[in-house]
C-alpha cells in the first residue's frame, strides 16, 4: 500500500492507528471506488471484504422477512463496512450500500482479523468504532420515536454534511426516502420547511447547508450525542478544513 495514504488523512480510522495497526493493515489494503448503489454488504451474505471509507456516504439498511426497509445508519469517512468482521462474525447482518459516491481502500476479511489479533491497539481502536456506531442507530431509533419529520430530517442532513467536504450533499429523494415512516411526498414538504427557515437550499438531488448552527438548533436532542461520542472515543467527527 502507498504509504501517502496514510498522509491524506482522509479516512479517520485509519488516520488514527498507530504504527503497529499501520504495519499490519497496510500491506493488505486496496484503493477501491466507490460508486453510487455499489453494495458493500447483503444481509445473509458472507462478508468478503471490509471498506474503509475515504470519500462518500453508505447508508445501512434493515430489511424485514416481507422486505420492508428502513436506514439505521450512515457511514462515512469516520468508519469501516460491515462491521461484523470486527465482532469475528462472517456473515452479514445489515445491507449496506454507497448512496453518495466517493472512494476508499477495502481489505479481505481474513488478513483484517488476523491484523486485529496481532495488533491488540487495532482491535482496541475498531472496538471503539463499532461502540459509536450502536450509539448512532440508538439515537436513531430515539429520533424516530420522538419528533416530527423536519428535526429528524435536520439531523439527517448534518449527519452528511459531517461526513463530506464542503456544504453541498448529493441527496436524492430515494435516499431520503428510506428514513423510517416517511413517504416521499413528506421529504419534499419538509426540505420546502428547513428552506423556508434559510437553514439549507434544495436543488434536484442536491441540498445545500446555509446555516449548520441554525440546523443543530432546530435539529435539537435529535443530534449531537452520537458525534459527542465519537468525538469521545475516536477523535473529531467532522474534519476543521471541511468547516
Amino acid at each position: 500500500m502507498d504509504k501517502t495514504f496514510y498522509a491524506t488523512g482522509h479516512n479517520i480510522l485509519l488516520g488514527r492507528m498507530d504504527d503497529e495497526a499501520r504495519r499490519h493493515l497496510a500491506p493488505h489494503l486496496e484503493p477501491f471506488a466507490l460508486p453510487r448503489g455499489l453494495a458493500l454488504s447483503t444481509s445473509g451474505d458472507l462478508v468478503k471484504h471490509c471498506y474503509f471509507i475515504e470519500d462518500g456516504i453508505a447508508s445501512i439498511i434493515a430489511k424485514s422477512a416481507d422486505k420492508l426497509s428502513s436506514e439505521v445508519g450512515v457511514v462515512g469517512r469516520e468508519g469501516i463496512v460491515p462491521l461484523m468482521p470486527i465482532l469475528d462474525g462472517t456473515q452479514a447482518s445489515f445491507d449496506a450500500f454507497m448512496q453518495v459516491e466517493g472512494h476508499g481502500s477495502r481489505i479481505a476479511v481474513e488478513p483484517l482479523q488476523e491484523a486485529m489479533r496481532a495488533a491488540p491497539s487495532l482491535r482496541r481502536l475498531l472496538n471503539r468504532y463499532v461502540q459509536t456506531f450502536i450509539v448512532q442507530t440508538a439515537f436513531t431509533a430515539l429520533a424516530n420515536a420522538n419528533h416530527s419529520i423536519e428535526p429528524r430530517l435536520a439531523r439527517w442532513i448534518l449527519m452528511c454534511h459531517d461526513r463530506i467536504d464542503g456544504d453541498r450533499i448529493d441527496l436524492t429523494h430515494e435516499f431520503l426516502a428510506l428514513m423510517p415512516s416517511v413517504r416521499r411526498a413528506s421529504i419534499t414538504t419538509a426540505l420546502h420547511g428547513l428552506e423556508g427557515r434559510l437553514l439549507i437550499w434544495s436543488e434536484r438531488s442536491m441540498v445545500t447547508v446555509r446555516d449548520r448552527t441554525g440546523l443543530e438548533e432546530f435539529a435539537g436532542d435529535s443530534y449531537g450525542r452520537a458525534e459527542q461520542e465519537y468525538r469521545r472515543l475516536i477523535g473529531e467527527l467532522r474534519q476543521p478544513d471541511t468547516v
